[in-house]
Order: structure tokens, then sequence, then C-alpha cells
């Protein structure tokens, strides 16, 4: 094939902009823009525009390499009273909830080193870069700003949620996927009442017996392990 015809193996989304703006978009260059538009589109949740669980897995796993591991704070975040805001203003009430609290996390984690992400229905999660000494005010002030209420359609929603934390460095050697399970199930013992906010992960938090690969008390898993 002649050199001239080759395609790159590869085009990142910088070359594809200056493509764009450099000639007309026609034939390959067009597809091409198109293409990378459908790919990176599949990966942000329709409703809030977030990340979704690959790719906060994958920057996870980039802090972790690249920064001081006592720095790198996992939240996990679920929803309080949801179910009752869909259930007494309608599902568009509850998808202004879901994509007010996704605006706000995205807004937090923009003055920082931190990405948001939603993990599904009423659950968000956050890595972030935080100095130790500065982490649970910090954590402690994002809470506030997520609780802050919401109009809708005449109506005042009242917003909470309930956040587990995660510190890498009390968990040394672990991957994300270990930390962020330690961070769900700090986050449903501060749910439940098993613990107050702030509350850390231990290892064993980490380890918490799961159904199916899935923490046990979540909704749900009571017909998995029935089905077992």
């Amino acid at each position: 094939m002649n050199s001239a015809m080759r395609l790159p193996g590869r085009i990142g989304p910088h070359a594809l902009l200056i493509t764009a703006a450099a000639v007309p978009l026609t034939g390959w260059a067009l597809h091409a823009v198109t293409l990378y538009k459908q790919i990176a589109d599949g990966r942000k949740d329709l409703l809030t525009g977030l990340p979704c669980r690959p790719e906060f897995a994958a920057y996870g796993e980039r802090l972790l390499r690249t920064r001081r591991r006592d720095a790198v704070h996992v939240l996990m975040l679920d929803g309080v009273g949801f179910k009752a805001v869909n259930d007494t203003y309608g599902h568009a009430a509850g998808d202004t909830v879901i994509q007010t609290l996704g605006r706000r996390l995205a807004q937090w984690s923009s003055t920082r080193q931190a990405l948001a992400a939603r993990l599904g229905g009423d659950e968000f999660a956050v890595c972030a870069v935080i100095p130790p000494s500065a982490a649970l005010a910090e954590i402690t002030a994002l809470r506030e700003q997520l609780r802050q209420p919401l109009q809708h359609e005449g109506h005042t929603l009242r917003l909470d949620v309930s956040i587990g934390i995660a510190r890498a460095a009390d968990l040394p050697g672990e991957d994300m996927s270990r930390i962020l399970r330690g961070a769900d199930t700090a986050m449903y013992k501060v749910k439940t009442g098993g613990a107050s906010f702030p509350y850390c992960a231990t290892r064993d938090d980490a380890y918490a017996e799961t159904v199916n690969g899935r923490r046990a008390g979540r909704r749900g898993t009571h017909l998995l392990a029935g089905a077992a």
C-alpha cells in the first residue's frame, strides 16, 4: 500500500480537533470525529454526564500509581429518601435530584484533582487527592453542599446523602476495586446507623462479605442468595 494512503493507527482527541479546524469534515475525517464522539459519549452517564464505573476505576488506579496513598480518598455516596421523592413528586423530580447531585459533585471535583462518577441509581462515587490534614473537613463541607434543598415545579426537595470514606493509606497494597468496596461498606454502615459520619473504611470493611460480588444488604442481594 502506498504510504500516503495508510490510515493512522491511533487518533487522539486533539488530533481530531486539529483536523476538524483545518479542513472541511468530509469522508474519513467526518467519520473519525463522529466515531470518537460516540465512544466518548458512550463512556458517560446519560442523565448526569458523569463518567461511569470503568473510567472511574481507571482514574483511581492512576492516582494510586502516581500519588501518595495518604492523599488518595475514595468516597461512596448514596441518596437518602430518593424513593420517597419519586413516589411523591414523580420520576421527573427524581431525575432532577440525580442531575443536581451529579452537577454538584462535578463542580466540587473541578476545583481539585478529583473525579466524580455515577455508578447507577442514586449511587455516586468520588476519587480525590486531598491533603490528609484537610480531608475530613473538605468531605464534610461537600456533604453540606449536597444536602442543600432544590426547587422543582414549585416544590422544595430536601436532599440528603450517606457518605462512606476509604483512605488508600488505610488499605496498603489494595487496588481500586478493593478500596471502593471498603468505601461502599463504610457508606452502608453510615446509612444504616452502624457508624457515624465521617467514618473511614477498615480492612475488614474492604473484605466484607458479598453475595455474588455485591455487598450484602444491597437491594436485590436477598434474591441472589435465595437462588444460590
